[in-house]
């Protein structure tokens, strides 16, 4: 059997994944503008390729068809699973390569720690595959407690995480980095393990995934967050992160390029807590950047510095101030489907 390999995001795709919000979960207060940002997303992605929408029933795949009525036919794809929440990035299918063929990892879900409800979220990919959504996609079901986004890879074996996450202890107690070494290499084939050792955001209820600190934009570049207020809580910490990226080396032992995305500025909920802002969490599809911006002056340089990173994409700004309502951007919302999953 060939060995598995992690594309990484910026490789061709066959569609992105999105649930949609629905007034029975958490987005109920705000679910006019969350929807709105969805549409936004929904519609950006289908001008580059497929999305695909998963719903519960039918009942909601005719209100969200209506909503994305001028999307070409083609480009647009229900399906139906009982979901408890929208962040298919951390329990949708984490995509391997195996030759010319692809495999599903299902790995186990549990809320983030089991800080919340996860039972339908965690039987999504298996029940989605058991629908015939993937086709004949072959998928292995694992017990490891892993989200899609607190990894990030370059496609060449190397992955990027963070011990905030995975070390937490409230996931897979008693791990240590031996062992996650080992799991991604066997079910990944990722042989080198960068681990961030620094970095959090206010207000993440992920423990630090990295996909809202730092990700690769090619196999020698990383962005990240970087914070430039002395007075701001986050400074210290992200000094830190930012001396821990610049000691890492690529395969080559090259130091990699890294850029910093600007610093926003505070956002808060209605109860005063800081809601995790981040420019990190953007989505790259076929053609494209999806960028998150949020009605602040940093949004402008932000977008010039993914634009200088993804030079031959469009840079799709989306404003997704409704998404941090519930702790997440862009990147959380979606999950990208390889190419050989086409195959």
């Amino acid at each position: 059997m060939a060995t598995p390999r992690f594309p990484a995001e910026w490789e061709d795709q066959a569609a992105t994944l999105l649930t949609w919000p629905r007034a029975d979960t958490a987005w109920r207060p705000w679910l006019r503008e969350t929807e709105a940002c969805y549409v936004a997303m929904a519609t950006a992605i289908a001008r580059y390729q497929p999305v695909w929408i998963v719903v519960p029933d039918r009942t909601l795949e005719i209100h969200v068809h209506g909503l994305l009525r001028d999307l070409s036919p083609r480009r647009l794809r229900f399906l139906h699973a009982p979901t408890n929440d929208t962040w298919i990035r951390d329990y949708g299918p984490i995509t391997v390569s195996q030759g010319e063929q692809a495999k599903l990892l299902d790995w186990h879900f549990r809320g983030w720690g089991g800080k919340f409800d996860s039972a339908k979220d965690n039987a999504s990919t298996h029940n989605l595959h058991a629908s015939g959504a993937f086709g004949p996609t072959a998928i292995e079901q694992l017990d490891t407690e892993l989200e899609g986004g607190a990894i990030d890879t370059d496609g060449e074996g190397t992955l990027l995480t963070t011990t905030g996450c995975l070390l937490h202890g409230n996931r897979n107690p008693g791990m240590s980095e031996a062992g996650y070494e080992q799991i991604f290499a066997q079910r990944l084939g990722c042989d080198r393990v960068l681990w961030l050792r620094h970095g959090h955001l206010e207000g993440d209820d992920t423990d630090g995934h990295v996909d809202t600190l730092a990700r690769f934009t090619d196999s020698q570049t990383i962005v990240y967050v970087g914070c430039d207020n002395p007075a701001d809580p986050h400074f210290s910490d992200l000094q830190a992160m930012e001396k821990e990226l610049l000691a890492f080396r690529d395969r080559s032992g090259a130091p990699y390029r890294c850029i910093a995305l600007p610093w926003p500025g505070s956002r808060f909920d209605e109860q005063g807590e800081r809601l995790p802002v981040s420019y990190a969490n953007f989505l790259i599809i076929n053609g494209a950047v999806l960028a998150p911006v949020y009605d602040d002056p940093a949004d402008d340089l932000a977008l010039s510095r993914l634009a200088e990173c993804f030079p031959e994409r469009d840079i799709v700004p989306i404003h997704a101030l409704p998404l941090i309502r519930q702790y997440g951007s862009v990147h959380c919302a979606t999950m990208q489907l390889p190419a050989a999953v086409a195959r």
